[in-house]
């Protein structure tokens, strides 16, 4: 995965401005911050951002993938400012599930998603790099 950084262009803040990959291309639908019973782990933003990312990553792990393979994140939020204010506490959510793996991401303020206690909703692309055996060396 190569990151897309045009020349004197500011360097972004916990995302990308453009990803490169070949691979197998893995797509994950909107993730909200509910656990696998369908329950709300939380009522605040960054714990159900937490959630959703972790339900991400349970996914991806079906494809093989790993938070390494993401090349894009498209958030959705029910309020703006509530975002915002919680910034510190959703960077460290992200940061806890994600690591330090920051693809193209965009944030988008939306009036309301379906669920009514979902304030968060994240989806996910990755890109699962194509295995050459000759170079795994467990092959001859």
């Amino acid at each position: 995965m190569t990151i897309l950084q045009p020349p004197g262009w500011p360097r972004p803040k916990g995302f990308a401005c453009g990803v490169s990959a070949t691979g197998t291309t893995v797509f994950v639908s909107g993730q909200i911050g509910w656990d696998a019973e369908g329950r709300f782990v939380s009522d605040d933003i960054a714990g159900q951002v937490r959630q959703a990312l972790r339900n991400i990553v349970s996914i991806l792990a079906e494809a093989g993938a790993t938070p390494e393979h993401v090349a894009r994140l498209t958030w959705y939020v029910t309020d703006k400012h509530e975002y915002l204010a919680a910034q510190r506490e959703i960077g460290a959510a992200y940061r806890d599930v994600m690591g330090r793996h920051f693809p193209a991401m965009s944030v988008v303020a939306v009036t309301a998603l379906v669920e009514d206690a979902a304030k968060v909703e994240i989806e996910a692309t990755a890109i699962v790099p194509v295995c050459h055996p000759e170079r795994r060396g467990d092959r001859a």
